[in-house]
């Protein structure tokens, strides 16, 4: 078993070198054009920001360092009513990978191939003056099609407010948290890309990806002084591929609004940046139709984000905690789950070096805890778990190196201490935590 391993990761390192030697140079993307600017001014190593990048995206994706097509209205010289980017607004991006599991699944083949992983197209840059665009079409080899991913549409001005600089702005989005600054929420956070094959821990708290694209929200946010930043958004199911309006053959329909809200300090010292914030979100759903009993969600969250300097160098951390409260009244009645309340939380921390925006090394740690439940989390093999518990922790290494600023090969390994609720025979039908295991080998490209 050990040679087999050992085995495996020899493969990994060969595919891992032989991409780094063979892969192209491509263009940059659009976001680059329009700006006039390396990936690295945005990015430590992508898509993590750096404080301009935080700033672009504050600013609606709309600066522009290069001419424009622009018109200015005939009674006012000053008024300009046409300010078009003369580069394309369009990019694309690919993901390929390689994965091996320590143990492979019952019935299924280990050593997995995704090409493409992923494969997405972008609208993303400036609109107008004011009114910029990040929009992602993807395809994804587990749904084999392409459909609406992450999506967020800026309206954003500056003024002043009590003498100091204050940045507001309007944002459309579909997916909460991916309207958000730091790499420490859950639309953002690390790992940024992981494997398709392999298995993951079956509980997650709804604000981690239970409404990305289902939903479409409107929110107001600002940052005032570079100091102080609050949003408040609402949303509304908007599910695609399914019933419009939605009917008792839907699921997982929003009743009413959900609100969705934002506080974060920031400071810079010199050469080291600090953020501390909270983030939220209550929903209230029907897990089926939309009429009778509901499912309550309560996500109330905490973040931190570290960035220093290191001569050319630089580390950062990002940091989050997650608590949920849930009331189950619907999935209770339909036999889905045996407690009417519970909660689940979710913590995260990783640490970043990196070397010259080109290598980084990066360690962190995931933890998963909550009240048990015999339907909710019932016994079942991979994915099941024999305690009735959502308990998961474990660690993510991760080697990244960048050829080009836009072509990025990662090497990482996912090891699991515990696995939906124990270490040892969590599923019921004998397998280990260690077993899902994951050596993940990543070549990821934007042009």
């Amino acid at each position: 078993m050990k040679n087999n391993i050992l085995s495996k990761v020899s493969l990994a390192l060969t595919i891992f070198l032989v991409l780094a030697l063979t892969a192209n140079s491509w263009a940059i993307p659009s976001f680059a054009r329009q700006t006039g600017m390396s990936c690295n001014t945005c990015h430590t190593i992508f898509p993590e920001l750096t404080a301009f990048g935080r700033q672009f995206k504050l600013n609606g994706y709309t600066m522009v360092g290069i001419p424009t097509v622009q018109a200015v209205a005939p009674a006012d010289s000053d008024n300009t009513i046409l300010n078009l980017v003369k580069t394309s607004p369009f990019s694309a991006m690919l993901q390929a990978s390689y994965t091996y599991k320590s143990k492979e699944q019952p019935g299924t083949q280990n050593d997995n191939f995704s090409f493409p992983q992923q494969l997405s197209l972008f609208v993303a840059g400036s609109l107008t003056p004011k009114i910029g665009a990040f929009i992602q079409m993807t395809y994804s080899d587990q749904d084999g099609k392409f459909s609406l991913d992450n999506t967020d549409i800026r309206y954003a001005d500056q003024t002043e407010l009590a003498e100091q600089p204050f940045t507001y702005g309007v944002t459309l989005n579909n997916n909460p948290s991916v309207q958000d600054l730091w790499n420490s929420i859950p639309a953002w956070r690390q790992p940024y890309a992981a494997s398709s094959t392999s298995p993951t821990p079956s509980a997650a708290t709804l604000i981690e990806g239970g409404l990305a694209q289902s939903v479409a929200g409107i929110g107001i946010y600002s940052l005032w002084n570079n100091l102080l930043y609050t949003e408040i958004s609402l949303y509304k199911s908007a599910q695609q591929g399914s019933p419009n309006p939605p009917d008792s053959t839907s699921a997982g329909v929003l009743k009413s609004l959900a609100p969705y809200w934002r506080v974060a300090l920031q400071k810079q010292f010199d050469d080291f940046y600090l953020e501390l914030g909270t983030f939220g979100i209550s929903a209230t759903m029907y897990p089926k139709g939309i009429a009778g009993l509901t499912d309550q969600y309560s996500d109330l969250g905490f973040d931190v984000n570290i960035e220093k300097a290191v001569g050319d160098n630089m580390f950062t951390a990002h940091g989050s905690y997650i608590h949920e409260s849930r009331t189950l009244d619907a999935s209770v009645a339909n036999g889905n789950a045996f407690n009417s309340s519970g909660k689940l939380n979710s913590f995260q921390v990783v640490g970043n070096y990196y070397l010259h925006s080109q290598i980084g090394f990066s360690l962190g740690y995931f933890d998963l805890s909550g009240d048990g439940d015999a339907i909710l989390y019932a016994p079942a093999g991979v994915t099941g778990s024999l305690k009735g518990l959502p308990d998961s922790n474990g660690f993510i290494a991760e080697f990244n190196y960048l050829p080009w600023l836009n072509t990025k090969l990662t090497l990482q390994y996912v090891a699991y201490n515990k696995f939906n609720g124990d270490s040892t025979n969590y599923d019921g039908a004998g397998r280990n935590a260690s077993d899902n295991n994951t050596l993940y080998v990543l070549c990821w490209v934007a042009f």
